[in-house]
């Protein structure tokens, strides 16, 4: 009933830049928080940015001055313009949504299916 739908992953040189998309569509009553996390080989998942419904941001302390995420609270999708990216930024980076799909149900977590980003050196 709720999908998460990622776009903009691929390869880029060191330096450059990317923009992911995440659009949540379904049946949705409220939209907490939208975020990205990344995982790399051999490694756990981490968040990489996160979004509230009110504007406010978290980073990791890695990305910080470099990635931007923002989100149109319309179409519910969140955005994260990637910049000065380097290789340890390479990664699968998963979309996450926590919301409500009913006015009396809990919130819940969704993920999406994750898109590869690969910087080469």
């Amino acid at each position: 009933q709720v999908q998460l739908a990622e776009s903009g992953g691929g390869l880029v040189q060191a330096g450059g830049s990317l923009r992911l998309s995440c659009a949540a569509s379904g049946s949705i009553f409220s939209l907490v928080a939208m975020g990205w996390y990344r995982q790399a080989p051999g490694k756990q998942r981490d968040l990489v940015a996160a979004i509230t419904s009110g504007g406010s941001t978290n980073y990791a302390d890695s990305v910080k001055g470099r990635f931007t995420i923002s989100r149109d609270n319309a179409k519910n999708t969140v955005y994260l313009q990637m910049n000065s990216l380097k290789a340890e930024d390479t990664a699968v980076y998963y979309c996450n949504a926590d919301l409500a799909r009913t006015a009396s149900s809990g919130r819940v977590t969704y993920w999406g299916q994750g898109t590869q980003v690969t910087v080469s050196s």
